[in-house]
């Protein structure tokens, strides 16, 4: 069954873009297409992280008023054939989108796919609205910060009553994705627990992404981090999110803290 996800998030920089890239890169890895589509008009950095800022020629903006027809605007990945980026343009605004442009282009697009990954903007504006607006599946990513969870709630009254489904009284199958989780942190106190997160948003747990220098270095190089360090901790970690999405039964790996598990088996102390 074709199926529209929105990742999306209230606060910025909790790694939207990144988890788009690397679910979308995970689940074609799998043999079934995937388009990830980047909704942040005017900024554009889906294109960066998937390395193919070099091949845009059309853009989101130019299929949903008509200017290109969507092949023309398809980017297909160089790597796994069986993923493609719907770029956004840097030169324009969000309202340029339209919602009845953006409804047909979506339409078009789980004809063609098996998944379609709207990668929304920060915020509860109109480009936010529009990326979830025909979502079958959101996945809420958060920071284990307090103003992100926070933020995050208001994410989810949105994806409650702006969504087409919300308003033929359906639901809008939701997920939270935990990402920049560091467990010595949060053995401090400098962070929320995992359990933290989940009794404040009471949504199902999709994973948990550490916080992990291979990711950054990734979005660097423009490859999505299952593609370029697929034996890291985070990697692995948006792999099995992407296997939850596909129904399989994973076991949650909560990222421990291998120092301090060290320290505690050798009885190793700090000078």
């Amino acid at each position: 069954m074709n199926k529209v996800i929105v990742v999306t998030s209230g606060k910025g920089g909790v790694g939207k873009t990144t988890t788009t890239a690397a679910l979308g890169a995970a689940l074609a890895a799998t043999g079934q297409s995937v388009v990830v589509v980047d909704f942040d008009v005017g900024l554009r950095n889906l294109d960066l992280v998937m390395g193919a800022e070099r091949r845009v020629v059309y853009d989101l903006i130019n299929v949903v008023q008509g200017v290109a027809k969507l092949p023309q605007a398809l980017i297909r990945d160089k790597r796994i054939d069986t993923l493609s980026l719907l770029p956004a343009s840097q030169t324009r605004d969000k309202d340029a989108l339209t919602e009845d442009g953006v409804a047909r282009v979506i339409k078009e697009l789980r004809t063609k796919f098996d998944w379609v990954i709207c990668d929304s903007p920060a915020g509860i504006e109109r480009g936010a609205t529009l990326a979830m607006r025909f979502a079958d599946t959101a996945i809420i990513v958060t920071n284990p910060e307090v103003s992100s969870v926070r933020d995050s709630d208001r994410i989810i009254g949105l994806l409650d009553s702006k969504t087409e489904l919300a308003e033929k009284g359906e639901r809008v199958e939701k997920h939270i994705l935990i990402t920049r989780y560091d467990p010595a942190r949060a053995a401090r106190g400098e962070m929320l627990n995992i359990n933290d997160v989940l009794d404040i948003l009471s949504l199902p747990l999709l994973g948990i992404i550490p916080e992990s220098e291979e990711v950054l270095r990734a979005s660097n190089v423009g490859t999505p981090v299952t593609l370029n360090d697929p034996k890291s901790a985070a990697a692995q970690a948006y792999r099995d999110a992407a296997a939850r999405l596909r129904g399989q039964d994973v076991p949650m790996i909560v990222p421990a803290d291998r120092k301090g598990l060290l320290d505690k088996l050798f009885g190793r102390r700090a000078a």
